[in-house]
């Protein structure tokens, strides 16, 4: 464990790391997890132990911040609901880690932008208040909930430019496009026609740029003759023709039934 802990924090604190040996040298830990009790809540009976604890520890930090990168969104589930039992079945053993709040805040980031609102609500009552209320990791992330809750899709637009951690992003992209398809509804709704530029505008995107081709091509949204998106066709429902003579027949098999059993 000791020599793959050195070999993974060495490679990860480079500038630049290869990600394919991360990936190699987290496989082994996972397979020392395994042979060890590690990965088993109890109490910490020795330095030794402890240490052991510690290293494993910091090992899954790497790897959650690992899965973010390569955007392995099952394997971040996995490690992370393996860190958050050293982070609260063993927090009266270890010392707190100097990371731990930030891994909250992703953990709640992620949630947010998987649109899993039970789990986030779950997750937030296990956190003391102090953290609600004053953690710079924290904090952020009950904003940009209650923003979504409330409708408020512009200030998730503009709270990606502040987030806390670079590690963040990921997550956010996520949610600004959860964001972005629930504005583009809204305008699909409020509005019978409007200018591109306009709908860029609202969308928090470049005229003309991919972003924003992108969504017009997905959401089907049509120029008219003046240049305008036209929503009033999208609005529209389609006719449904009512089968009259099925119904009728429908009706009179169901009459003829009964009349049998009274």
């Amino acid at each position: 464990m000791a020599t793959l802990y050195n070999e993974l924090k060495t490679e990860w604190s480079k500038h630049a790391p290869n990600l394919t040996t991360c990936a190699r040298l987290l496989d082994g830990f996972k397979l020392e997890l395994v042979r060890s009790d590690f990965g088993t809540p109890q109490p910490a009976s020795n330095s030794k132990q402890k240490d052991q604890l510690m290293r494993s520890r910091e090992m899954l930090e790497i790897a959650v911040e690992h899965s973010i990168t390569i955007k392995d969104y099952a394997a971040f589930e996995r490690y992370m609901s393996q860190l958050n039992t050293y982070y609260y079945d063993y927090d009266k053993f270890l010392d707190s880690s100097k990371h731990m709040h930030k891994f909250m805040g992703l953990n709640l980031l992620y949630m947010l932008a998987t649109n899993r609102i039970s789990d986030f609500h779950i997750e937030l009552e296990r956190l003391p208040s102090a953290l609600l209320l004053h953690n710079s990791f924290i904090m952020p992330i009950l904003a940009l909930e209650n923003y979504y809750m409330e409708g408020r899709y512009n200030k998730i637009l503009q709270a990606k430019k502040s987030m806390p951690s670079e590690i963040y992003t990921n997550f956010m992209d996520i949610l600004v496009n959860t964001a972005r398809e629930e504005i583009a509804s809204c305008m699909e709704k409020s509005y019978l026609k409007i200018d591109p530029k306009q709908a860029a505008l609202r969308l928090g995107l470049r005229p003309g740029g991919k972003e924003f081709n992108d969504l017009v091509k997905k959401r089907l949204w049509v120029l008219d003759d003046e240049g305008n998106y036209d929503y009033a066709g999208l609005n529209t429902k389609p006719v449904e023709k009512v089968p009259a003579r099925d119904i009728a027949t429908q009706n009179l098999t169901y009459a003829h039934e009964l009349e049998k059993i009274v």
